[in-house]
């Protein structure tokens, strides 16, 4: 095993047991210190693992859970079949459904990264997230529709994910509802903006002056 790989599975360990202590502790050097100790190092080798603290632990934790995403969107059975919002729903949903016993631990992640100096982290983050459902799913846009697809999902993603954190229905049946509700308002967004363009610009039309060698004769 490579000496990378070595430290990535170090990583992952001093992670997995530092997630008992984050729902207590939060994202701190004491959680990971404890976390280190009971993964069977000495706990300052937290700081060897993670030497920027709590932002290099969530960065870490984050990618993951888009691995994990994306690597059971490449399981998922038909979805070369489903419909591409659907696509998008199965996404949203594995990513939360894969970190169902870490809702506390993210939940005080959603804290840490809401202090001013860490919203940037937040924001790549979530980009990164979006980016990659998008991208699993095929998505070849290098357009402007590149980043209104995101944008759009990273509102949905955001949304389900709050609302995902405090649901208690079986199954969060409740948040699958959400989820696709909000997805339903994504896609009414860009007709609607359209609507309303074409009624803006629509409305001077009948006050233009016609165009020069305009033709009348019908064939």
């Amino acid at each position: 095993m490579s000496a990378k790989r070595d430290f990535e599975r170090m990583r992952e360990r001093i992670l997995a047991s530092a997630l008992v202590h984050i729902p207590f502790e939060g994202w701190s050097e004491a959680s990971l210190m404890a976390g280190a100790k009971d993964a069977g190092f000495a706990p300052a080798i937290a700081l060897d693992a993670f030497p920027g603290g709590a932002p290099d632990a969530i960065e870490f934790a984050s990618e993951q859970n888009d691995r994990a995403m994306l690597e059971a969107l490449e399981r998922a059975e038909g979805l070369k079949g489903m419909r591409m919002r659907e696509r998008v729903a199965l996404a949203v949903r594995l990513r939360l459904e894969g970190s169902m016993r870490e809702r506390e631990a993210i939940r005080r992640a959603l804290a840490y990264l809401a202090l001013p100096q860490n919203a940037p982290l937040g924001l790549k983050l979530l980009w990164r997230t979006v980016d990659a459902i998008w991208y699993a799913l095929g998505d070849s846009a290098t357009d402007f529709n590149f980043y209104s697809k995101r944008a759009l999902l990273a509102g949905v993603y955001s949304a389900t994910l709050l609302y995902w954190l405090n649901d208690r229905s079986p199954g969060c049946a409740d948040t699958w509802r959400f989820l696709e509700q909000r997805i339903d308002e994504a896609l009414a967004l860009p007709r609607l903006l359209g609507d309303l363009s074409e009624r803006v610009f629509g409305f001077a039309r009948p006050f233009r002056a016609p165009r020069q060698g305009r033709r009348t004769d019908v064939r």
